[in-house]
């Protein structure tokens, strides 16, 4: 799993997949993990160590965390180079999700005499190779991205003061913890109203990272300024509206922007004047979003809440009270306590002075 996490920041789309072999001896002979997309996987890279070393593969046991892929996609089949190579046995902790393989390369392997072995869903290194990589398998079986919304508050859940005032509500480490979620997210999600309101770049600063995720807009009106600090070269942005406006989206896409036309409408057919933000998380989905990690104001967050659209949060708590101001999402009123979402709490840590606590709504993991 260590040699896995490596990859966290780089293979997206593809999952963060770990690699070795080890002989009859019980000796590491060979070990890698995946690269970009594009690049080697895992099984290759690992094959690439043992020979750099010296070292033969054959009727070695490989021990992976996914099922090695059986299909031409950007790189052509691991079980192929496996069996090619003479492993003996590969032990793997899941299945993988994807349609193109989902049991063809254990299938593979077994028709070539290859033995195979699965761990079970419930065995903790399935349940740590499926976290790692839980935008994959929600992609891959949900067609959508899971979905992680960051937000930074005050104990009694203040994200800003009535004049608007945010910065900073939390402490520097805290504001380091994001930026490693948002360095491990495929893309950030922001609201028009973050975008005018704080000009923020919302790229990957403060932890080190191999590359930047890129960026979606939900602008109903086309507002997004031209000189918005996050058009920088070889990030893609990709700016949701509900209204056309030629003339504006012209001046977005030339500076690289895909400005996509997503209108919401109601039980009648009538546009709302909203975008459809389940039909952004299908459109994400399709253009290979695995992980959505999403920082915005509390009318996007609420909507985003309140359409049930939200997999997990990640709440970083200050300790201090600021009263009254804006809170962390716009919901209800409800009338009885039921219609609230319920959580799971997975985690909670000290992040510097602040409390960092990751919940994730009920049963949204069970797909």
């Amino acid at each position: 799993m260590t040699l896995a996490k490596l990859g966290l920041q780089i293979t997206n789309p593809n999952p963060s997949i770990g690699c070795l072999f080890a002989d009859d001896s019980g000796d590491i002979v060979g070990q890698g993990h995946t690269q970009r997309a594009g690049g080697p996987h895992a099984e290759v890279m690992a094959l690439r160590d043992a020979a750099e070393k010296g070292h033969s593969v054959v009727g070695a046991t490989a021990y992976v965390t996914l099922e090695p892929c059986s299909h031409h996609g950007r790189t052509g089949p691991c079980c192929d180079a496996l069996i090619q190579a003479g492993i003996k046995k590969v032990v793997a902790t899941n299945l993988d999700p994807n349609p193109l393989v989902a049991g063809n390369g254990f299938a593979k392997l077994r028709a070539a005499g290859v033995e195979v072995e699965v761990l079970p869903p419930d065995h903790p290194l399935a349940i740590q190779s499926r976290e790692l990589n839980i935008g994959f398998f929600s992609r891959m079986i949900r067609k959508t991205p899971w979905v992680r919304m960051k937000v930074a508050a005050s104990l009694d859940g203040t994200t800003a003061l009535d004049n608007g005032a945010s910065q900073w509500i939390t402490g520097p480490e805290a504001r380091a913890d994001g930026h490693a979620w948002r360095a491990r997210s495929c893309a950030i999600l922001t609201g028009i109203g973050t975008v005018l309101a704080d000009r923020p770049r919302l790229d990957v600063r403060l932890v080190d990272t191999p590359r930047q995720p890129h960026l979606v807009v939900v602008d109903s009106k086309l507002e997004t300024p031209l000189d918005a600090p996050f058009f920088v070269a070889g990030r893609a942005v990709f700016i949701y509206a509900a209204a056309r406006n030629d003339t504006k989206q012209a001046a977005l896409e030339a500076l690289g922007a895909t400005v996509i036309l997503m209108p919401a409408r109601n039980a009648a057919g009538q546009p709302t004047g909203k975008v459809d933000l389940r039909a952004m998380l299908a459109d994400l989905g399709r253009r290979e979003i695995n992980e959505l990690h999403v920082e915005a104001g509390f009318k996007l967050n609420g909507s985003l809440v309140r359409e049930g659209l939200v997999d997990e949060f990640v709440v970083y708590l200050a300790p201090k009270l600021l009263g009254q101001g804006a809170g962390m999402f716009h919901i209800g009123p409800f009338t009885e306590l039921r219609q609230g979402t319920a959580l799971d709490f997975k985690s909670t840590e000290m992040v510097g002075p602040d409390l960092r606590v990751v919940a994730r709504v009920l049963g949204r993991d069970q797909f």
